[in-house]
């Protein structure tokens, strides 16, 4: 019996607790669905290199976890007139490829895949705090030491660090991806929570809030990541999951990598 790529959306849909949401992003964006499934990349990104790696795979439905067509929604009539998104467009119909976005689902699923993602890929998974899935309690380290470890485990060129880097740091709470400010300050504004790592900030919320509170004598220190590097693991973390509910079907991790060159 053949499964369509139809089908295999709605296996996953149908395996998240509450599913189908009336609202949501998580829509076919591209593609025939009705079409026989014949392999999935799972991305962060659907990127032009992305879906070209797919072609070569063999793969027909990508899994990505932001959008394709640059804002959240995938809204697309702004971007008639752009050659980029034409291009873009062609690349995506002419291979026959579907995009499938898979973020407010995933991020629904317990444990969320993102956070136990970033866990793994920091090598805390024996570090988390029973009572709080998003925390990590470590070996006492300087937030330059751990920026330096986050850093080397991630294979970043860089990262961003808010805070005495001499402060010693123990209880960590993980918000990868670009949670909103309050989810963030508020992490920090726990009195056990020494650092927070994230993936995104806007440049004048919680990066200042940490600035305050380093000025003010509080123990309390910023890692940024970018966006990309802090959901990556999770989108690897979750293949298994993907593998468990579409038995036979080669799925395959494909990264986003940055767009961006340090100077």
């Amino acid at each position: 019996m053949t499964l369509t790529i139809q089908n295999a959306i709605d296996t996953i849909i149908a395996s998240v607790p509450g599913a189908p949401f009336p609202d949501t992003v998580d829509t076919v964006k591209l593609g025939d669905a009705a079409q026989d499934i014949t392999g999935v990349v799972v991305t962060f990104l659907a990127t032009c290199e992305v879906i070209e790696q797919a072609v070569q795979l063999g793969a027909n439905l990508i899994i990505t976890h932001e959008p394709t067509f640059y804002n959240h929604p995938d809204t697309t009539d702004w971007l008639n007139h752009h050659p980029i998104y034409q291009a873009k467009r062609r690349l995506i119909e002419e291979s026959r490829t579907v995009i499938w976005r898979f973020h407010d689902y995933l991020h629904s699923l317990p444990p969320d895949s993102t956070v136990m993602g970033l866990i793994k890929a920091l090598n805390w998974e024996a570090n988390r705090f029973p009572e709080h899935p998003y925390w990590c309690q470590i070996q006492p380290m300087t937030l330059l030491e751990m920026a330096q470890w986050v850093k080397q485990q991630l294979g970043l060129p860089t990262l961003r660090v808010v805070g005495d880097l001499t402060s010693l740091c123990e209880r960590v709470a993980l918000l990868p991806g670009f949670p909103p400010v309050e989810f963030q300050i508020d992490s920090l504004g726990d009195a056990e929570v020494d650092v927070l790592i994230t993936g995104e900030i806007h440049e004048w919320e919680t990066s200042e809030y940490v600035r305050d509170a380093a000025h003010l004598g509080y123990k309390k220190g910023l890692i940024v990541t970018g966006h990309a590097a802090s959901e990556e693991p999770g989108m690897r973390w979750i293949i298994p999951w993907l593998e468990e509910r579409l038995p036979g079907v080669a799925i395959r991790f494909v990264s986003t990598g940055s767009p961006f060159h340090q100077l």
